[in-house]
């Protein structure tokens, strides 16, 4: 190792190569100081790196407290160097420091989004997580962040070197490394220098770009500035043996310094702001290119089997390709497994490269083991070479009670946090899973998305929630935000639906807050929601608000005996909302257009709903009386008196006979047609098997069909579809067979007086001429 007092080591954020080069080359230079490229509001906890029970892929979260949204993550995998340096240091017992541009200086109210390291919102969906970290040394950036050079400079080099993209040449050049170069990081350097040079003159040459450039560059210089000022007062404090870790981009501005001076100038003035700092899980999907961390890499499940496979990685991958697939019933032989690791290598060989790299092993595996299908590819990209591993850190870690809480109850419910998508099945009957759902709930209302509540099919009553869990590593930040309303779980949710209850304006949302409440048996909020439930009812002159809110109020009603809730305060509520939707229903609904009655066509089938579910004999006949004055309308829009005449019939209010002498009222010629498709769309939405089992009802809807003149027809053509579209594929096809089939009935003799079934012999002999082959 040469002599002087600063060692630059230029690296590539989460390359093995870099990481296994980076220890050696540490090892020969026994320093006594470490300085890595990362946030230095970190610096108190470079010591936790040791811990046993901090279990890679983790991060640094720095984020403002005042404003926990503005945040920025530090990633780190096993296999980066920067974590590599971090236990290096740790296990020599010399001091470890971030230097980069503290996060201070850049997590101000309104960043300049162009800056490198710029926080981001890091719970918004439509935002991206961001490494404060250098891009690394591919080149590589988000799609939503400026490049760090114009037109990715390694991919230059890649193209001229016969590979495909920078992401396998740095992976060929340096991450299959196994021999010990100590001239790699000064080669390193060199290239990247001479990249930047490139890259300013591209810069200059593109003048629509130059203001965007500028205030890239500006960033940029501003971080190596404070790298620069952070390596000075290293030497000021009289170490002799400097280590400096930074991406390969960033070396030569560190090798070659200007005067302090120059520095100085740069960093003057920054404004700044109070920042905290933490460390969170990460996991292997968040480390990806596709997940918009801009230092990111393709495959993290791949380099971490490059730096954990220290001999015949081809093989040893081959291998665990091999389990993947036996486990999900797939073929993977021996003898396939031989054949790919040869047509692999011959394949590295005739590209010139030392060792199958993760394309040719990709390409191999796709011939021999998946014969060309895709589904046993995308099998092994998600679960190998990207990989679902979830980090963790110690409990020592800084952490907000509310956090801990959360932690605490992870443990006592069994429920413990993964990176990979499960499905949880819960039977509230049971104590500890009635629990578990109070916590997904509780965490729903503060915010924290763990788990999404789906349909728990096939079960029986109210007494099944089907969730699906998966934990990401942003949530932590919104654990950190939901800490302003409490110390445990519990106490937030309450505190958070109270509020959300004092600033909600309009019924609907007040009943579905109340829904949450219940499901997260936050009892103490039910007051606060009920009294502004009363308060917002007696203002709501709109019957659709009301009609909007009665199916949340009674879902909560069913909860009381479940969930062992108290909610008899609420029979009040739904009694006054019942009374006023029954009187005024018929008048919200004169007069409506098509896309008004559509609406409030779905609003009456909703409270037909709430109705059923209430089981409240004075509530059912108020509502009957209601929906067949709208039946018996002439003047309500077709689809709104269909459905009600339907409700009628299904209740058993409205007889075979009625029916029919409504249907054939409602399709006589004296009736509009438009009219009259909207009434059949009313009346047969949901289910065809009332037109397939009723024939009376197909005759009267196939001979008003016939009797529309052909112009008509066409005419309401739309109509019939958007009716006979929302019916199930299996029905459609009956209702297709039985138009087909003659609609003359098939006749029969009997050879006696004795009393004979006409309906079921002709049922059957249709069955037995189906079986023989013969129609009908």
């Amino acid at each position: 190792m040469p002599a002087g007092v600063v060692h630059v080591f230029g690296i590539r954020h989460h390359g093995p190569g870099s990481a296994r080069s980076l220890e050696r080359a540490l090892e020969r230079l026994a320093p006594d100081i470490v300085l890595i490229e990362g946030p230095p509001e970190g610096n108190a906890l470079i010591p936790l790196a040791a811990d046993p029970a901090m279990r890679p892929p983790v991060a640094l979260l720095v984020y403002r407290p005042d404003a926990p949204r503005r945040a920025v993550y530090y990633p780190f995998a096993e296999f980066s160097p920067e974590w590599r340096a971090m236990r290096f240091a740790i296990a020599r017992e010399i001091p470890a420091r971030f230097i980069d541009l503290p996060q201070a200086h850049q997590l101000l109210d309104e960043p300049d989004e162009d800056a490198p390291g710029s926080g981001s919102d890091a719970n918004a969906e439509d935002s991206k997580p961001e490494a404060a970290t250098a891009p690394d040394a591919s080149g590589s950036d988000d799609g939503d962040q400026p490049p760090s050079v114009p037109d990715d400079p390694l991919g230059w080099l890649a193209a001229a070197a016969g590979y495909d993209d920078g992401e396998r040449f740095w992976e060929a050049l340096v991450e299959h490394r196994r021999s010990d170069d100590e001239a790699m990081f000064g080669a390193v350097t060199s290239v990247m220098a001479e990249l930047r040079a490139e890259s300013d003159a591209r810069w200059s040459e593109a003048p629509a770009r130059a203001k965007h450039a500028a205030r890239h560059r500006e960033g940029e210089d501003r971080r190596e500035a404070h790298m620069r000022r952070a390596i000075r007062e290293a030497e000021r404090e009289g170490f002799q043996r400097i280590a400096v870790v930074v991406g390969a981009w960033h070396a030569p501005a560190l090798t070659t310094m200007p005067p302090a001076s120059h520095d100085t100038a740069i960093l003057k003035g920054l404004p700044k702001v109070k920042v905290e700092a933490t460390w969170v899980p990460w996991t292997n999907g968040r480390l990806c290119f596709a997940s918009g961390y801009g230092a990111g890499i393709e495959s993290p499940g791949w380099y971490h089997h490059l730096w954990t496979a220290r001999d015949r990685v081809t093989e040893r991958w081959l291998a665990r390709v091999a389990a993947l697939l036996r486990e999900e019933d797939l073929d993977a032989s021996s003898a396939q497994l031989i054949d790919t690791a040869r047509l692999a290598d011959s394949l590295a060989a005739l590209r010139g490269r030392s060792l199958a790299g993760l394309s040719e092993l990709t390409e191999a595996t796709r011939a021999v083991l998946s014969s060309g299908a895709d589904a046993p590819l995308a099998l092994i990209a998600r679960k190998l070479v990207v990989g679902e591993t979830l980090g963790d850190v110690p409990a020592t870690a800084p952490m907000v009670p509310l956090h801990q809480d959360l932690l605490r109850e992870q443990r006592r419910l069994r429920l413990p946090a993964e990176a990979v998508e499960r499905t949880l099945d819960l039977d509230l009957r049971k104590e500890n899973e009635l629990a578990r759902s109070h916590l997904l709930h509780r965490l729903t209302v503060l915010g924290v998305p763990w788990g999404r509540l789906g349909r728990a099919s096939g079960q029986r009553g109210t007494f099944h929630e089907l969730w699906t869990l998966q934990w990401q590593p942003e949530l932590a930040v919104s654990l950190i935000e939901a800490a302003a309303w409490g110390n445990t779980v519990a106490t937030a949710a309450a505190s958070r639906a109270c509020d959300l209850a004092r600033r909600a304006t309009d019924l609907p949302a007040l009943t579905a807050l109340l829904e949450q409440v219940v499901l997260a048996s936050l009892d103490d909020s039910v007051a606060v929601i009920m009294d502004r439930l009363q308060e917002e009812s007696a203002r709501a002159p709109d019957i659709a608000h009301l009609m909007d809110s009665l199916p949340s109020l009674a879902s909560v009603s069913r909860y009381s005996d479940v969930r062992r809730t108290d909610v008899g305060v609420i029979a009040d509520v739904v009694d006054g909302f019942v009374v006023r939707i029954c009187v005024g229903l018929p008048v919200a609904c004169s007069s409506l257009d098509d896309d008004a009655a559509t609406a409030m066509r779905a609003r009456i089938e909703a409270v037909q709903g709430a109705i059923a579910l209430l089981q409240h004999d004075a509530h059912t006949t108020a509502w009957h009386d209601a929906v067949r004055r709208l039946a018996d309308s002439d003047h309500v829009h077709g689809t709104v008196a269909g459905r009600c005449a339907r409700f009628l019939f299904d209740a058993g209010l409205l007889g075979d006979e009625d029916a029919a002498r409504r249907l054939a009222r409602t399709l006589s010629i004296a009736e509009d047609p438009t009219r009259a498709a909207t009434w059949v769309e009313g009346f047969l939405a949901g289910s065809g098997q009332l037109l397939l089992h009723d024939d009376a009802l197909w005759r009267l809807i196939d001979d008003w069909l016939v009797r529309l003149r052909e112009e008509t027809f066409v005419a309401l053509l739309p109509l019939l579809r958007r009716a006979f579209s929302a019916f199930a594929a299996s029905e459609r096809r009956q209702l297709g067979d039985r138009a087909r089939r003659p609609s003359v009935p098939i006749g029969l003799t009997t050879g006696g007086d004795g009393d004979f079934d006409q309906a079921r012999a002709e049922a059957g002999l249709r069955t037995v001429l189906m079986l023989l082959g013969v129609e009908p």
